[in-house]
């Protein structure tokens, strides 16, 4: 079964790998690590399609478009009450398909957590407004992951730091 999260996650992780790659010294050659973009097709596909497929239609039923400050409501919803409890799941299951132990997650979510945070407040806000507002329910799962291709490249480049 084709899920454009799974395959948006890995190309994600994959792209992260090209900037690196990029960045480094024309002689040295390291080749990709495709166990990497294997964990975060399992995200997209497992958590993040299915997710935000029913978060969209929870969303629609919870605060119509005709509820005053619709879009105000929808948005903080998502930024405020959504989107911390999202990341910490993506630490967490990236910390057991890597095999790591609960003091590896601590010490992750210790130093990554609040930065990517607010880095995703910062890169989602704007567009989960236009995703929960403008762009027609059947097309949000796949409107987020054409911009989580890039978020996944941001998030899988944290883990390298």
């Amino acid at each position: 079964m084709f899920s454009p999260s799974a395959v948006l996650s890995a190309l994600g992780s994959l792209l992260s790998q090209f900037i690196e790659r990029s960045r480094k010294k024309p002689g040295s050659s390291k080749s990709l690590d495709l166990s990497g973009p294997l964990r975060f097709a399992i995200y997209g596909f497992l958590f993040t399609g299915p997710l935000s497929h029913y978060f969209y239609l929870y969303l629609e039923q919870l605060i119509p478009s005709n509820v005053p400050f619709a879009m105000v409501k929808r948005l903080l919803l998502d930024r405020l009450v959504v989107a911390p409890p999202f990341l910490l799941l993506f630490f967490f299951v990236m910390n057991l398909l890597e095999g790591k132990n609960l003091s590896a997650f601590a010490e992750k979510i210790k130093s990554g957590y609040w930065v990517a945070l607010k880095m995703n407040w910062k890169v989602w806000t704007p567009v989960q407004f236009i995703n929960v507002n403008y762009v027609p329910m059947q097309f949000r799962v796949l409107f987020g992951n054409l911009v989580a291709l890039f978020w996944f490249a941001y998030l899988a480049s944290l883990k390298k730091r």
